[in-house]
């Protein structure tokens, strides 16, 4: 295996910091929008976003939650062991601009599952999508995100990973390739 080093340390923060600023620019104080994070991973990546708009907005109120998609995913069926995440969402979603949250765009079937599992939320006024990594000419859906981090071109043999200071002691995304 090769390891290719995407993103990490000072870059890795800055384009949070973009991400943020992009955010801002199209939702001002949040007062009609919301941030949902989808389970597992892209709750990382949402709590950092919101850490980071409060730090800049202080008198903000930024609505946020945590969505579980396990069971709208078309193969949940398929797979042994799958472990649902609570879904923390206190508030209805109806008439409000939700953004959904999620580490890493690839087929695009995650984000599928999640825009099924919103609507027990209410529905949206409009819905975008932020991600830290869009694997492009991957799609099995014409799904595209609003907010993109970093965008990587890849083959189906290749893993991106993102690594979460959280979770796993340091932040960084790395390009898996098969030698």
């Amino acid at each position: 295996m090769q390891n290719l080093t995407l993103l990490d340390g000072q870059k890795f923060q800055i384009t949070i910091q973009r991400l943020c600023h992009q955010l801002i620019e199209n939702h001002d104080l949040f007062a009609n929008s919301v941030i949902i994070g989808i389970q597992p991973r892209g709750i990382f990546l949402a709590k950092r976003i919101i850490d980071e708009l409060e730090k800049k907005l202080p008198k903000a109120t930024i609505k946020s939650g945590n969505l579980d998609i396990t069971f709208f995913r078309d193969d949940f069926r398929r797979k042994d062991g799958l472990v649902p995440s609570p879904t923390e969402i206190n508030f209805f979603i109806e008439g409000k601009k939700v953004i959904l949250v999620d580490d890493v765009l690839w087929t695009g079937r995650t984000i599928r599952a999640a825009m099924d599992a919103l609507l027990a939320f209410g529905r949206p006024a409009k819905v975008e999508l932020l991600t830290l990594v869009d694997r492009r000419y991957s799609r099995h859906l014409p799904i595209e995100a609003d907010y993109i981090g970093i965008k990587v071109d890849t083959i189906d043999s290749q893993k991106v990973v993102v690594s979460w200071k959280e979770t796993d002691k340091e932040d960084k995304v790395i390009l898996l390739s098969e030698k």
